[in-house]
């Protein structure tokens, strides 16, 4: 296998593992303390939309890392893009699941949501390591305010989404702490600003589509 070849065929495995497989996670699920509550149908169908838009954000971080990955200059950066995408592959299992659980189904434009995500990484990636780490140190920080904001919406009786909400909050804003150890850049502020726009979209459509 060329060198050239081997990250085209990660990215197609990734591809195709994340948007047809079932995901395996390496970590149990989350389990909150207190017993879910009983939900109504209107509460049960919030959380499930709630759970396919955070379902949609880890199909765009799976397509992020990798892309990312596919084109990092340094090897050990490389390694800590794939490393990250693992621990993303643990909460696209989770919120799979939990919106089983919920009756729910994902979000039909995943196929869409992954090919605009990984062109996003493929574009940061080449834009040298620094500029790399500094996208995702931002898209994390934005994921975590997104997730907290759904800790708010969540219908207070579901304590099992809303611990893994939680964790996935938590897991977030350690990978953007670490990508600003490692020599992540500051975005200008057009760009953040562009990032937020572009993620209010996908969200809103996620939330019903």
């Amino acid at each position: 296998m060329t060198p050239l070849l081997d990250p085209l065929l990660t990215a197609a495995d990734s591809a195709l593992r994340t948007l047809f497989a079932r995901p395996h996670a390496t970590r149990a699920m989350p389990v909150p303390s207190q017993i879910t509550g009983d939900m109504n149908d209107k509460e049960r169908r919030e959380a499930g939309a709630l759970m396919r838009v955070n379902h949609v954000g880890e199909v765009c971080a799976q397509a992020l890392y990798t892309a990312q990955a596919a084109v990092a200059r340094d090897p050990a950066l490389r390694a800590h893009f794939i490393e990250a995408s693992h621990e993303e592959t643990d909460h696209l299992a989770w919120t799979r699941q939990r919106m089983d659980q919920l009756g729910a189904r994902a979000s039909m434009l995943n196929p869409l949501w992954y090919a605009g995500a990984f062109g996003l990484g493929l574009v940061a990636g080449k834009l040298g390591d620094p500029w790399s780490l500094g996208f995702v140190a931002e898209t994390e920080r934005q994921v975590e305010a997104h997730l907290d904001s759904h800790l708010d919406r969540l219908p207070p009786s579901d304590t099992a989404s809303r611990v893994i909400v939680e964790q996935m909050k938590f897991d977030e804003a350690r990978h953007a702490a670490q990508a600003v150890d490692a020599g992540a850049a500051e975005l200008p502020a057009p760009v953040k600003a562009m990032m937020r726009a572009a993620s209010r979209v996908m969200t809103t459509l996620a939330h019903r589509i």
